[in-house]
């Protein structure tokens, strides 16, 4: 019981640490404009309908939420099923979740995502994205490195706590 209540407070702050930065970017960033941090980073408010790279814009607000909402219960499932000792894919479970929820709670607040990030050189950008993105991205890497180095110990999985 204790890491799963330890796991809810780490989703819940991240959530908080997202929509934290999404309401600094919206009240201080001015829409397509870019505010240069380094030569290749910038903050740009940008807004997205669609998921990553705006895909899937076509399937409307309502069923991105649908959408979100079936693979997080279909990532629950998968996260029960994680053993207690493999604590780094918890972790990314953990960061998963957090990412979803708070892109999920802003396209059920305002109908699309806020993004502000963009890495960028003259000849080459990459997708404006959010913290929220981060944590799947990182949360994704976590799972995988965990399953390719945490090693099998031949025993039968346990439950999570």
């Amino acid at each position: 019981m204790k890491l799963r209540r330890t796991l809810f407070i780490i989703v819940f702050a991240l959530v908080i640490v997202d929509q934290l930065t999404k309401y600094v970017a919206e009240t201080t960033l001015e829409f397509g404009v870019l505010t240069p941090i380094a030569p290749v980073f910038s903050l740009v408010l940008a807004y997205n309908k669609g998921v990553a790279f705006s895909a899937l814009s076509w399937v409307g607000n309502t069923g991105l939420i649908v959408m979100t909402l079936v693979i997080l219960a279909g990532l629950y499932w998968l996260w029960r099923k994680v053993p207690v000792h493999k604590q780094l894919a918890h972790l990314g479970f953990a960061l998963i979740f957090a990412g979803a929820i708070g892109n999920l709670i802003d396209r059920m607040a305002r109908g699309q995502v806020v993004d502000f990030f963009y890495f960028h050189t003259q000849n080459w950008a990459f997708a404006v994205f959010n913290v929220a993105d981060s944590f799947i991205t990182i949360g994704a890497i976590a799972i995988i490195i965990d399953e390719l180095f945490s090693g099998r110990s031949g025993e039968p999985d346990r439950k999570s706590e």
